[in-house]
């Protein structure tokens, strides 16, 4: 036995080399040195935050990974959430004035891997003060455009509750968690006869796996007017029953989502608490609400709204390929 394939367990023998053969490699370098040349034009500041911090987001379907501290400042230890997103951070710099920011950055998700997704990945996220979203829309299709070398890139827009009634029959609004189970399992979606989800769990599972698939083949396709309360985030619209919220798709792999960010610090304290309380309903750990952004916000969080794309899916796409594993240089399965 070799050296480089020797195990202690029942581990898989090692696998040392990376997914992403060498002309890849160099596409993702220039893929994001494209991204800051187009920032720099414009003249949005790149920024870092810190990835790994005391709170995180609550959102019950995105759960953080969380690394232990001990040392100075915390001769006990503390819990450090590695951050969703560089979102919460970001937020706190607009409070203070820094104006339109981007950053490139890593972000962790628990329980996510998969062939579009691993639990570590690379995110570009940015702010725009004073923008809406159609604003934020039409940057969002020039930053894919010059990322994916697809000047001519068409777009075209669907709003999140027509989706589901051409496609589906569904009225989003009306329906409920059983008639949804219902419908996943007319789909035969692999194992929805024994989940037991609410009515945005079925939502979400019935959008990626029905739905998304045919989205945006060979031009972006926004997906607006999400049901607010897939978007905590987010401000809602004056329906009140959706948000200003925003998906976009190409060849059915959702790229960006962006926000028209919620600004109002009492309402966002209390989106938090409510999420905590649901993520308690469904057996997960709450999370630490995150009592700086809220300050931050409470000093003045300028009108602006973000957007966060997944930078390995890009290259992804970019580079014709079909997995995430041959855009990385290792993916979960190689480390």
């Amino acid at each position: 036995m070799s050296v480089g394939s020797r195990t202690t367990d029942d581990s898989p023998p090692a696998v040392w080399r990376p997914g992403a053969e060498g002309e890849v490699l160099r596409a993702r370098a220039a893929m994001l040195a494209d991204i800051r040349d187009y920032f720099s034009a414009v003249g949005v500041l790149e920024v870092e935050t810190p990835l790994a911090c005391r709170a995180a987001g609550t959102d019950p379907a995105i759960d953080p990974l969380i690394a232990r501290y001990t040392g100075p400042l915390y001769p006990q230890g503390v819990d450090l959430y590695l951050q969703t997103s560089p979102e919460f951070a970001m937020k706190r710099l607009l409070a203070n004035g820094s104006g339109p920011i981007y950053q490139i950055c890593k972000a962790f998700r628990d329980g996510e891997a998969g062939r579009l997704h691993n639990p570590e990945f690379s995110i570009l996220e940015w702010y725009r003060p004073g923008y809406r979203v159609a604003d934020m829309m039409t940057e969002v299709a020039a930053v894919l455009r010059c990322a994916l070398h697809r000047r001519g890139l068409e777009t075209e827009t669907q709003s999140y509750a027509g989706l589901f009634a051409a496609r589906l029959g569904i009225d989003v609004f009306a329906v409920d968690a059983e008639s949804l189970h219902q419908v996943a399992v007319q789909h035969r979606l692999s194992g929805a006869e024994g989940l037991k989800l609410d009515r945005d769990g079925w939502l979400d599972l019935l959008m990626s796996h029905v739905i998304q698939p045919a989205l945006g083949p060979g031009r972006l396709c926004y997906v607006t007017d999400y049901p607010a309360s897939q978007a905590a985030l987010a401000r809602r619209n004056p329906d009140r029953l959706t948000a200003a919220r925003f998906e976009v798709f190409l060849d059915g792999a959702e790229l960006a989502n962006g926000f028209d960010e919620l600004t109002d610090a009492d309402e966002q304290a209390a989106r938090f608490e409510a999420e905590n309380r649901e993520r308690r309903a469904r057996g997960k750990r709450p999370v630490t609400v995150d009592r700086q952004l809220l300050a931050a916000m409470e000093a003045g969080l300028p009108t602006c709204c973000g957007v966060a794309v997944g930078l390995d899916r890009l290259l992804m796409l970019r580079q014709g390929l079909d997995d995430l594993d041959a855009a990385m240089s290792f993916s979960l399965r190689r480390c």
